[in-house]
């Protein structure tokens, strides 16, 4: 494939969306065909299933089926807009990806990180990862005040694990991870984002 896929992570009110946002304006204004998607979502099947996942009317959900779902919605996305896409040379910013199950239902959930490459078959390798990294509690204070989802309920110490599980991955796959600090302002974050794409990436 010939396009460019960049990914964003990072635990919730870290400020990865703000991040992805500014990124596709760039491209946008530049010229460069780009599209933008969330997980879970990203399609009107993989939508449905977000409602169900984020759902607070969900919280007898069982950790596995929590995952098998996440699973289903990115092989959906992943096979209808991703590939395509990158098929065509085009590029595709996706706010949250396979990593975001490794690190919340793997080390959040502390499921099997096996079993979840094994049910997540057909996601495709990112070209490159932004961590937006901020301490969990600059996190929560960020997300005070607003109506919790099922998974932002999870409180302190399961994105603990969650930010653990995303720096052990960012060690583990140096090459493509980019670790970017989540409470500098947020143009000089972009900034940076702007560069390493233009270092690492720029195809033109």
């Amino acid at each position: 494939m010939s396009g460019l896929f960049i990914t964003f992570e990072g635990i919730d009110g870290c400020g990865k969306s703000t991040q992805a946002d500014l990124l596709e304006n760039h491209f946008e204004e530049i010229g460069r065909k780009v599209i933008s998607v969330r997980e879970p979502g990203g399609t009107d099947i993989s939508e449905r299933i977000r409602d169900v996942l984020l759902s607070t009317d969900n919280r007898l959900m069982h950790d596995s089926t929590e995952a098998l779902l996440l699973a289903a919605s990115r092989a959906q996305l992943t096979l209808e807009t991703i590939v395509p896409v990158l098929e065509l040379g085009n590029v595709v910013l996706c706010d949250r990806y396979l990593d975001s199950t490794l690190a919340y239902q793997g080390y959040g959930r502390q499921l099997p990180a096996e079993w979840l490459r094994q049910i997540n078959s057909a996601a495709v390798e990112p070209d490159i990862t932004f961590f937006v990294d901020v301490p969990v509690e600059t996190a929560m204070a960020r997300m005070e005040g607003k109506t919790l989802d099922r998974m932002e309920e999870e409180g302190t110490t399961f994105l603990s694990r969650v930010r653990d599980g995303y720096l052990a991955l960012a060690q583990s796959y140096s090459k493509r991870y980019i670790v970017l600090d989540g409470t500098a302002d947020f143009s000089s974050v972009h900034n940076t984002v702007r560069k390493e794409v233009e270092k690492r990436y720029d195809k033109d």
